[in-house]
């Protein structure tokens, strides 16, 4: 029992995930996106990436910063898809209007923490 203890925690310890990590599998192409998005200025709201799938493939969305800026939908090469929401009429480019009654599987890949 006392292994199994000792195991267990180091798994938590040693082998556990932060927040802060992002998963494995992301594309390149993402991952040097949040890169550079540690790298801007803090914005309120804070800077998140989120994984769906959405029309049979995974899709990567960045919501709005702020105000008028446009949410980004990304597939998986970083090709842009559209812009789900926000941007003067606060209904994104019109290119994917279903997207949040379509999307699927949910999956935070990263917020940006700093205060």
């Amino acid at each position: 029992m006392k292994k199994v203890l000792v195991v267990l925690f180091l798994f938590l310890t040693v082998g556990a995930c932060t927040k802060d990590d992002i998963p494995a599998a992301t594309p390149a192409c993402i991952k040097a996106k949040i890169e550079q998005m540690q790298k801007d200025p803090v914005t309120n709201p804070p800077r998140e990436v989120w994984q769906y799938t959405f029309n049979n493939q995974t899709v990567y969305y960045i919501p709005p910063m702020c105000c008028d800026i446009p949410s980004i939908l990304y597939d998986a090469q970083c090709n842009v898809i559209c812009s789900p929401d926000g941007g003067l009429s606060g209904k994104g480019d019109g290119k994917c209007p279903d997207f949040f009654e379509k999307r699927k599987n949910e999956k935070l890949i990263w917020r940006d923490d700093r205060k």
